[in-house]
């Protein structure tokens, strides 16, 4: 299921576009949105843990890692 989120801060992800492919860097702004489907889990940080997930956007590429406090979901 693809879910609409916005990025709430400037940041920069590594882009998958194709498996075999180099990761492309994407500088994202704050207040953009794209349809990702959303794949959630918790990793061991040094400040304990932290939620993030692996993003797989609706034009077929995707990224990991990525932080919730980064984006926020829009979808009611």
């Amino acid at each position: 299921m693809f879910h609409c989120i916005e990025f709430v801060i400037d940041c920069t992800i590594n882009l998958e576009i194709a498996p075999k492919k180099r990761l492309e860097k994407l500088r994202i702004r704050r207040g953009e949105r794209r349809r990702a489907q959303i794949k959630p889990y918790v990793v061991e940080t040094a400040l304990g843990p932290t939620e993030v997930a692996d993003l797989f956007f609706d034009d077929g590429t995707s990224t990991r890692m990525v932080g919730f406090w980064r984006f926020s979901l829009l979808d009611a």
